[in-house]
């Protein structure tokens, strides 16, 4: 079973940073791509950032360009989004995924990733 393990969450003021660490762990398992997304109540899940593993090509949502990086550690076997200048409509529950395999489509949505991890709460207060 793979497990997908986030960190960093927190509650922190408008205009500061956070960043969230995910790190895989279990059996063994294909990588194509890892991403993040985020969940407020009552909406659904969004795409936020994703990377390609092999060759490190990046996306990430227009609302968070130029305030979230994503990126990895391959030593660590760890992807990290790094978030600045957090603004209280970032609020929400960051969700990891990992996509297995290129199959079909790409990165951007929800039903494209096979494994999840529990979430982490980020709060922003204005």
């Amino acid at each position: 079973q793979v497990q997908l393990v986030e960190s960093g969450g927190g509650l922190v003021q408008a205009g500061s940073s956070l960043r969230l660490s995910c790190a895989p762990s279990g059996r063994t398992f294909s990588r194509y791509g890892m991403g993040w997304f985020r969940q407020v109540p009552g909406k659904e899940r969004e795409f936020v950032a994703a990377m390609v593993w092999s060759d490190g090509t990046t996306y990430h949502a227009d609302s968070v360009k130029g305030r979230f990086t994503i990126s990895r550690d391959n030593a660590r076997n760890t992807v990290y989004l790094q978030m600045n200048s957090l603004k209280p409509e970032d609020t929400a529950v960051y969700y990891c995924a990992v996509k297995a395999s290129r199959g079909i489509g790409g990165l951007l949505r929800t039903y494209e990733y096979d494994y999840w991890g529990q979430g982490t709460q980020v709060t922003v207060s204005s």
